[in-house]
């Protein structure tokens, strides 16, 4: 019996095919929708996902000022970001956020589940937010995807 061997297929930037998916955050749980978005962005949910390579598609979130928290995240959840001088740590929460930009709020939350390296800042530049229903990529043809 003559033995069969298959090779595993690497993905690299030339032979990854790409696609873009719109995501509606209408009544959302934020966690859950960026852990969802985060696995599609980084491309875990293809056959030829390779850790090292931007793989995954373009992921446009339409309707961030929707999204929903659960228990008291609005008022107890805390942002934390330092300037880099003595006493420039700042606070935000979610409610405060929301005011300034909705999309803020996706962003971080899809941002903190990325790769903290190279390659997760150049997968984060494949994320749109959107606060309203509109969005300026049509041309692309999206697909939409529910969760």
């Amino acid at each position: 019996m003559e033995s069969i061997s298959f090779k595993t297929q690497s993905a690299n930037k030339a032979t990854v095919n790409r696609g873009w998916v719109v995501v509606d955050a209408d009544s959302q749980i934020l966690g859950r929708l960026a852990s969802q978005v985060a696995r599609i962005i980084r491309g875990k949910h293809k056959a030829s996902y390779t850790p090292h390579v931007d793989c995954g598609d373009r992921v446009i979130v339409i309707n961030a000022d929707k999204i929903k928290l659960t228990g008291k995240k609005w008022d107890d959840k805390q942002y934390v970001r330092h300037s880099g001088y003595p006493g420039g740590q700042r606070v935000s929460t979610p409610k405060q956020l929301k005011a300034k930009s909705a999309s803020l709020i996706v962003e971080n939350a899809v941002r903190g589940m990325l790769p903290k390296n190279r390659l997760g800042r150049k997968l984060f530049k494949n994320l749109y937010v959107y606060n309203d229903g509109v969005h300026p990529h049509e041309a692309q043809e999206p697909k939409e995807i529910k969760f």
